[in-house]
Parts: C-alpha cells; structure tokens; sequence
C-alpha cells in the first residue's frame, strides 16, 4: 500500500496547477486518462456556484436497501479515495469498474471505468484477467480491479466484491472507492456524459 501512496504522489505531482480556481490539489489542476474512446481530461467544475442536483443531491434513502455500506466490504479488499482512482485510472494495469447497473452506468460515470453489472462480477472475471477453466476460473494473473458504484449508500460494489472473492478472484486485488458516484460528482470532477 506505501508503494501505491508514492507512485500515486509521484505521478499526481508530474502534472503542474494551472492557472484554475478550482483545482484537485493545490499543486494539481487536472489528469489526463487514456479511454476507450480516447484521452479525457478530469478535472473539477470551474464555475463555484455549481450545486448537486436531482437524485445525487438526496441524503436519505430508505434502509433496505439504501444502508450505509462499510468502508471495506469484505476482508482483504483495500478501501480508496478520490487521488488513489486517479492514479488507476492512469494505470493500464489497472481496471477501474463500475459496478452500478447499466442504467445508472449510462447517465454517467468515472471516464475510463469500464461497466460490469454487480449482478454479472463472479461470470465476467475473464475480463479481469482471470482464466476459465472446467471448475470455473483460475485467477493467478488477475489484475487489479477499483470497484465503484453510487456511493456510501450503495450496495452494488460491495455485492460485487464479495460476489468476485467468492469466484476465486484475490480479495488483495480489489480496491474500493466508497464514496462512489455520490463523492465524485460531490467534488465537481469528471464524469462521461
């Protein structure tokens, strides 16, 4: 874990502020990611008046099924914040997943992250880099996984973490961000349209 504190200091310290009111470190204005549809810059919301609106900005939702969900979901699973998903998202050794049903994926998301639908996490882990094999799947060569979903009230990124342990894949692997898309959109950051 100290290792991917300093490589993610190193790598957030190698793109210089610019000349922004509103930056995602004093020393940080933006980071540029490589997509599937090419490069994207993540960046905060320049304008200070901007607010959360519509179901992001909602506090209370109903325990079932809207329970606060723990910072780590399952042992082994590393929780991490908003600087830690930045540098993975930098990292193509790295999949960052979202792990929100497609609807909730297609009315935005963290740009990079790729869509596997807690419902699918335990039979899709051959994207992942686990191999299938007759008993199910061998994941000796799995690669690191960010798991997202709406936020510390969602149960969908947990499920899946959980769901994907039980399959076989390395609980060490896994890296939750809880704050989800509740923190990310909270903090004026970057998300597909």
């Amino acid at each position: 874990m100290k290792t991917m504190m300093a490589a993610c200091a190193a790598l957030l310290m190698a793109v210089p502020a610019l000349a922004q009111e509103v930056n995602i470190r004093p020393d940080l204005a933006s980071v540029e990611i490589e997509t599937a549809t090419g490069p994207v810059t993540i960046e905060r919301i320049q304008d200070t008046e901007n607010k959360i609106e519509g179901d992001w900005a909602k506090t209370s939702r109903p325990c079932p099924n809207f329970c606060i969900q723990p910072m780590i979901p399952a042992p082994g699973v590393t929780p991490i914040g908003e600087l830690e998903m930045l540098e993975f998202l930098q990292d193509p050794e790295v999949i960052v997943v979202d792990g929100r049903v497609k609807s909730n994926f297609d009315g935005g998301a963290i740009p990079g992250a790729i869509n596997i639908p807690y419902t699918q996490a335990a039979d899709r882990l051959d994207e992942l880099g686990c191999e299938i094999d007759f008993d199910g799947f061998i994941c000796d060569d799995a690669k690191r996984v960010a798991l997202y979903c709406n936020g510390p009230w969602c149960g969908q990124s947990p499920t899946a973490a959980r769901r994907m342990i039980e399959a076989g894949y390395p609980a060490e692997k896994i890296y939750y961000y809880r704050a989800g898309m509740t923190g990310w959109r909270m903090l004026g950051l970057t998300v597909t349209k």
